[in-house]
């Protein structure tokens, strides 16, 4: 393989990797099911937040519509959203603007 053919490959490579590695963020958003404790515990349990900083998040969600809950690369991110959806919260991720 040619330098110039090597160097195209690696350029793609380590842009492939920046990708993945980019941060983004996983995002709960209010609904109107879930019981505001519910939502802290959650937070909580899955997350490992302290009650206020749980209960903050919370209000965040209840009073704004949303709370970003976690940043990570986009692989951790999907693991959060999953989780979330499996606690009954409505929760999507997104990449985070650099």
């Amino acid at each position: 393989m040619g330098s110039a053919q090597a160097s195209a490959q690696q350029q793609r490579s380590t842009r492939s990797s920046v990708q993945t590695d980019s941060p983004w963020q996983t995002i709960v958003w209010n609904d109107p099911v879930n019981l505001m404790s519910y939502v802290t515990k959650v937070f909580q349990s899955y997350f490992g937040m302290t009650q206020p900083v749980a209960h903050r998040h919370m209000k965040e969600v209840h009073t704004t519509g949303k709370s970003v809950v976690s940043q990570g690369s986009r692989e951790r991110m999907e693991i959060d959203v999953q989780a979330m959806h499996r606690f009954g919260l409505w929760a999507t991720m997104e990449k985070v603007d650099e």
